[in-house]
């Protein structure tokens, strides 16, 4: 059980900046997201788009915006529970208690959610109980590439994920068989190339204008079905298969917490961002109230209100002093500032 000041669900850019306004007033907090990097939507849906509305900065992009947040928190050392997400919450006396997918436990007075339009949750291929391949050898992500080594691995998709790891893996596994929908791929030229390299050398095998209709298998997936635009079929045997057919956005357990919702988003106070439980705190996109607007800027001046309630919480028996950074030793001394 670990015991914090906060956990943040979400490592987009605005829960990375409460991570920020909690280190400031000496509390810590630990961050839960579903994807398997940092970043939320500004990495996955737009890390090269050009973003011209975060003061100070006239233009920046989703990646560098994350960059700079991270080193912004780095003096706090925060830690990262990532491919995971919050399945049980239960109250305990003031505090709440926190368990992840992974089985990872938490003990905290403040839970604060900062998930963006919610998690990101893989597209599956419509194929009939699929649910029991993805407790043995379907995957959605990769946690620990080591787990291919020497193996046959199928890879589904035609983006950069896709393409990254049939690279990557590469270099491990004893085949990659890529199987793409279509002829032409949205990843970067470059990645492509290499593949095709690969696929001279036989250490890849690119199939398109494939699509999967089957996997067999008991518990596991010995075979996989597929269907060539043509109508043909073909099977091929798999050791493991890894499926990116990109995310979708959904609420997913969060609509089951018995907050208050408003069209799918999470309604609070504008005094502190509570919602209607204590100690639960909703920013950034997700949350609503008369006025929101869904700007990464709002989500930051959400994140300082929010914070300061937190401290009440976590540390009750003390009173907080609101100080400038410019002027406080202490928040310099937080961030290293000599």
């Amino acid at each position: 059980m670990i015991k914090t000041d906060a956990v943040i669900v979400g490592a987009g850019p605005v829960g990375l900046f409460a991570v920020f306004e909690l280190g400031i007033m000496g509390l810590n907090a630990h961050v839960i997201d579903n994807l398997d990097k940092v970043g939320g939507q500004c990495i996955e849906l737009y890390p090269d788009k050009p973003i011209y509305d975060i003061p100070a900065l006239p233009e920046c992009t989703g990646e560098s915006l994350t960059k700079n947040l991270l080193k912004q928190i780095e003096p706090f050392k925060t830690n990262f529970h990532l491919n995971q997400r919050v399945e049980k919450l239960e109250k305990k006396n003031n505090h709440w208690l926190v368990t992840t997918s992974d089985q990872v436990q938490f003990e905290t007075p403040n839970i604060i959610i900062a998930a963006g339009v919610g998690s990101f949750e893989p597209r599956k291929p419509p194929i009939k109980d699929i649910e029991k391949f993805e407790r043995t050898n379907l995957f959605y992500s990769v946690k620990d590439k080591n787990k291919f080594k020497d193996q046959i691995v199928c890879i589904f998709g035609g983006g950069d994920s896709a393409l990254d790891w049939t690279v990557e893996l590469s270099k491990i596994s004893k085949k990659i068989i890529l199987i793409h929908r279509r002829e032409e791929f949205r990843a970067a030229q470059h990645t492509v190339n290499l593949a095709r390299e690969l696929e001279k050398n036989g250490k890849v095998e690119i199939l398109t204008n494939y699509q999967p209709v089957n996997f067999e298998g008991n518990d596991k997936i010995e075979k996989v079905v597929l269907k060539h635009d043509s109508g043909e079929q073909k099977e091929i045997s798999a050791d493991s298969v890894l499926a990116f057919f990109g995310l979708k956005m959904e609420l997913g357990p969060i609509a089951n917490w018995g907050l208050d919702l408003e069209a799918k988003s999470l309604k609070v106070n504008t005094q502190n961002f509570e919602t209607n439980e204590k100690g639960i705190f909703a920013i950034g996109d997700i949350c609503t109230y008369p006025g929101k607007l869904k700007l990464i800027l709002s989500g930051f001046h959400e994140s300082a209100l929010c914070a300061q309630e937190c401290f009440k919480r976590a540390r009750p028996d003390e009173k907080y002093v609101f100080r400038f950074t410019t002027s406080s030793s202490d928040i310099q001394k937080r961030l290293g500032v000599k």
